[in-house]
């Protein structure tokens, strides 16, 4: 029983063997957190000036633009500079836009404008970053370690995800949106300071200048390889048609319950968490496109259970279940793009993993807030989670390849595969020749 209850635990092996991944997760969780409880403050805010949900959804418009040209953008970046100085600068940023947040929010007749002018900045910074956070985790982590080490980041970005929206919903209910601000503030300059201790991670010597030829290229090698554009397709559809989050206020306001707001934003963290903390058996799976398309799936019928419902616990428990269904997926994902993406592409293709995985949210986010004005809340839930699973399944029948997916004998796994030994014993021979 205790070897089995070992299996289940998280695979460390990651945080053990790599010192910048080790960094890389504490910075990240800092940061989660501090940004989580801004997602929280900053749709309340546009809710409390308005009181709409089309305008609280119209967020996802605002965001979506600066995210798909900033998102391809930072992927050919970076594979042409060093990543860690574009990670440090667009932390920084993200600092600094908070930093207007709580400006705003201090002013003793808070404007609506420039909630939607920093939270355009915000995507365009993120669009910026995510490939080269997403691209250095490939370099400093084995290629074998690839699910552990997914598993360790979902831990890490649920942890904060939970603790961010709980602790925001209290800090703005009981203290205002300004100090909930000053601590995502707070936040991003402690990140700022453990992200310029990360080693250099430069591009190859031979790389490229950003240029629209070098992002089509990457387009092309993605569009090229069915198991890719399966993990990119099933993503977008599962978070287009059932990313209810916009509408939370006023799905609490429709059971009755303003009180449960903070535990909707964390209930899907939770059972995400409980999934990571019990992720051990992951290590072993080698068919990574099950996992895509049957989390997502799980995910999508947790949802249209939570518009079902009109119990708020009974709610709270099918968004923790969607939790764990989109980290399953999430594994399955992150795991397919580390092992398969040769490294001279990363960046390019972490460029459009940033789209697949945030321009559905933001999408989403219009859908339901446009649909919950047209047919009321709760229809606004079940009809995307239903959607959503009949997306899958379509897309599951059209890709066939994403489901027959094998990691041990797919030929773009194994040759990246060798791609990451030859480096590793490369920079190994040099190392002790010094």
């Amino acid at each position: 029983m205790s070897a089995k209850l070992t299996a289940l635990l998280p695979d460390l092996t990651p945080w053990r063997s790599s010192p910048d991944f080790r960094l890389l997760w504490v910075q990240g969780l800092v940061t989660y957190f501090g940004s989580a409880m801004a997602m929280i403050a900053l749709p309340l805010q546009i809710k409390d000036l308005t009181d709409s949900p089309f305008a609280v959804g119209a967020m996802g418009a605002v965001e979506l633009v600066p995210l798909v040209v900033f998102g391809l953008y930072g992927g050919a970046l970076a594979d042409a500079v060093d990543r860690r100085k574009v990670i440090v600068w667009t932390e920084a940023g993200l600092g600094l836009l908070a930093l207007l947040l709580l400006v705003n929010a201090l002013l003793p007749d808070p404007m609506l404008w420039p909630l939607y002018v920093v939270a355009a900045g915000v995507s365009a910074l993120a669009g910026l970053q995510r490939p080269a956070l997403d691209s250095l985790l490939a370099r400093i982590v084995p290629h074998d370690q690839q699910t552990a080490a997914a598993a360790l980041n979902s831990l890490r970005w649920q942890t904060g995800a939970i603790a961010g929206p709980a602790v925001g919903g209290l800090v703005v209910a009981y203290a205002g949106h300004a100090p909930a601000y000053g601590l995502t503030v707070a936040c991003f300059a402690v990140s700022v300071l453990m992200c310029r201790r990360l080693s250099p991670a430069p591009a190859a010597h031979d790389a490229e200048r950003p240029s629209l030829r070098g992002i089509a290229e990457g387009a092309r090698y993605a569009w090229s390889r069915p198991v890719l554009l399966g993990t990119y397709a099933v993503d977008l559809a599962a978070m287009f048609f059932a990313f209810p989050n916009t509408i939370f206020p006023f799905l609490a306001d429709e059971l009755d319950a303003e009180w449960s707001l903070g535990l909707m934003y964390a209930a899907g963290s939770v059972g995400s968490l409980v999934l990571g903390l019990t992720s051990g058996w992951t290590s072993r799976v080698r068919r990574h496109g099950l996992l895509v398309a049957g989390g997502a799936a799980g995910w999508g019928l947790a949802i249209a259970a939570a518009g079902w419902f009109g119990n708020v616990w009974a709610v709270l428990v099918c968004l923790a279940l969607a939790g764990a269904g989109d980290m399953l997926s999430g594994l399955g994902r992150a795991t397919i793009w580390n092992q398969t993406i040769p490294e001279e592409l990363r960046g390019r293709l972490a460029g459009i993993e940033v789209l697949s995985y945030s321009v559905g949210p933001q999408l989403g986010q219009v859908r339901a807030g446009a649909m919950a004005g047209w047919t009321g809340t709760p229809a606004a839930v079940w009809t995307g989670g239903v959607a959503c699973v009949a997306s899958v399944g379509l897309l599951s029948l059209a890709l066939p390849k994403l489901l027959s997916y094998d990691s041990a004998t797919d030929e773009d796994s194994l040759r990246r595969k060798a791609q990451q030994e030859a480096v590793d014993g490369a920079r190994t021979e040099a190392a002790g020749t010094v």
